[in-house]
């Protein structure tokens, strides 16, 4: 099911998921006269579930709940790539989903990712084997190179479900730990950085990039992104588009990489919504990757990706965010918190953007 003719303001979105990637959305849609209808299983306390205009507070696997939602707007997208396969499909029988089921289904298993990523899209990625066994894991640990990178196939983030084996003393731990679940090892990429790149497209075939991301990860978690990063010679968009081409996509989707010495690009992985390394375009002075989104699926002109001016963003985990104060008072510093109540640690409070000098 698509949209034919772009929906008129005052239309509904609605959203899978109610954390801060959903409230940003929200906001956005706001600003262009668009309601948002908000589906997730916590509660109305949630950040996106603050700022929307209709929550429903039901499980993602509460399928007549799901239906009665999906109803109720105009046009569906998530915020999170862990929408269950048969709450989009039901989803999608009702009313347009963007990006598709089937974008979610790639993206949602990283041996299918990377499979299509590979032999559908014709991009190069990191060297990798599916394991269905610890002599199997010994095996590719040896095929690829002595080193790799254990990762569950679903569910992870943030570097969570995933752990480095150096040497085949590793193997023990990491077996006990993974192996439980459906597993794929990945070669250990001695990269010189890692980016990524932003891109939308529209269900006409308009396509907007933005510009190179340099992301710098601390625990795991994305800490800081430069934007527009060093560097860039476009070959990195010029590959995110052909995936997003491959996948017949709508929407906002990122795409990171690892950037080998050479110069040349390795898909690490595909997000297929707005992402935390696209946080800096709220700041620069373009269509920031929220909006662009909400026009990509409510099928709206895309905007204009070019930032008139860089930006640092930095992330707010935990504690970071109680210095709120001191960054309010930052001069050419932009604020974004999410609404959370309570600042665990390892949990994304917020992020600021810093705007810098682009020469």
């Amino acid at each position: 099911m698509s949209i034919g003719v772009p929906l008129p303001p005052g239309s509904t979105i609605g959203i899978f998921g109610s954390g801060q990637l959903g409230r940003m959305l929200t906001l956005a849609a706001a600003r262009l006269g668009l309601k948002t209808h908000i589906f997730a299983p916590t509660g109305p306390d949630s950040p996106a579930a603050q700022v929307a205009q209709t929550y429903t507070q039901a499980e993602y696997e509460d399928l007549d709940a799901v239906k009665a939602f999906a109803e109720n707007c105009d046009a569906l997208t998530y915020e999170f790539e862990n929408v269950p396969a048969e709450t989009a499909k039901v989803a999608a029988h009702c009313k347009p989903l963007h990006p598709s089921a089937a974008c979610l289904n790639v993206a949602q298993d990283r041996l299918t990712e990377k499979l299509f990523i590979s032999e559908k899209a014709g991009v190069p990625v990191a060297p990798f084997e599916a394991i269905d066994s610890k002599e199997g894991l010994k095996r590719a640990l040896q095929n690829l190179g002595g080193s790799c990178v254990l990762k569950t196939r679903r569910f992870g983030y943030d570097g969570k479900g995933q752990m480095i084996i150096r040497t085949e003393a590793d193997i023990e731990q990491a077996w006990d730990k993974l192996g439980t679940q459906s597993v794929i090892a990945e070669a250990f990429i001695p990269f010189v950085r890692e980016v990524s790149v932003l891109c939308a497209r529209g269900a006409d075939g308009q396509t907007a990039a933005y510009p190179l991301v340099e992301n710098v990860h601390q625990n795991h978690i994305l800490h800081t992104s430069i934007a527009p990063a060093p560097r860039d010679m476009g070959r990195a968009k010029e590959l995110a588009l052909n995936i997003m081409q491959a996948l017949d996509y709508v929407g906002v989707m990122a795409t990171e990489f690892f950037e080998l010495e050479d110069g040349s690009f390795l898909v690490n992985e595909i997000a297929p919504r707005v992402h935390n390394s696209g946080h800096w375009t709220q700041d620069a002075g373009c269509t920031d990757q929220f909006e662009q989104h909400i026009r990509a699926v409510a099928g709206w002109p895309l905007g204009n990706p070019n930032p008139k001016h860089g930006v640092v963003m930095t992330n707010l985990i935990g504690k970071d965010a109680n210095d709120w104060k001191a960054l309010a008072r930052e001069e050419n510093s932009f604020l974004h918190l999410y609404g959370k109540n309570e600042a665990r640690e390892g949990r994304k409070m917020g992020h600021v953007n810093r705007i810098v000098p682009t020469s």
